[in-house]
């Protein structure tokens, strides 16, 4: 879905690719060159990308409605809220994922970090919303654009959002693979699977014991 909502914006944003990283007229990165819209077949394809954009726009918003729904009535938002201690230990479990930290931070079931992002991304959903209902009706919502700063403004907000979005599903990822298989198997089936070590028991018959003890007597 989020792959589908980023091809689609990049559809879009061939339009009107105005956005770069620099100062005055010096630019560092532009967003995109030419020839990143050429090689990917993107010129001209405006009004599918605001077709598929705006289509998947419903599956993302709803999506994000039943997330929050299952997190306030499983409960699972006791577990999920940053609380004051949250960001002083979110920088310590960057500091152990990085090796600098030795010492593994506290971890319940989520850790600190994990606390703040999947906290963030539920207010970056409902940015995505803000700012591309702001910039697709400018006129009608007029004052959810200004609410945004402007039309010029929700359009960068809601550009960095999406570049947000990418690096939370890169180092999403990339932690899953450092955790490992059973770690993705929980995400997806939701039951986390614990290796239990093997104990090896001895089962002796009763007439066993009997002969044992009857030689030990005889012995005496």
């Amino acid at each position: 879905m989020l792959a589908v909502m980023i091809w689609s914006g990049l559809l879009i944003y061939w339009a009107n690719g105005v956005y770069k990283l620099g100062w005055g007229d010096k630019t560092l990165i532009k967003f995109f060159p030419k020839s990143f819209y050429e090689t990917l077949n993107i010129p001209f394809h405006l009004a599918s990308g605001m077709a598929f954009h705006f289509l998947f726009m419903w599956l993302f918003f709803f999506n994000g409605i039943l997330y929050v729904l299952y997190t306030i009535f499983s409960g699972e938002w006791r577990m999920l809220l940053p609380n004051k201690h949250s960001f002083k230990e979110a920088w310590q479990v960057v500091l152990h994922d990085l090796h600098i930290r030795k010492d593994k931070p506290l971890q319940g079931k989520y850790n600190a970090a994990q606390r703040i992002a999947y906290s963030a991304i539920i207010f970056m959903g409902m940015g995505s919303i803000i700012t591309g209902i702001a910039i697709y009706k400018p006129v009608q919502f007029n004052w959810l654009c200004a609410l945004c700063g402007g039309y010029e403004a929700a359009r960068i907000e809601h550009f960095a959002l999406t570049i947000g979005y990418a690096l939370f599903f890169l180092v999403h990822v990339g932690q899953v693979i450092l955790a490992g298989w059973n770690n993705f198997q929980a995400m997806v089936t939701g039951v986390e699977v614990e290796q239990i070590k093997e104990v090896e028991f001895v089962v002796t018959s009763n007439s066993e014991t009997e002969t044992n003890e009857t030689n030990e007597t005889s012995e005496a």
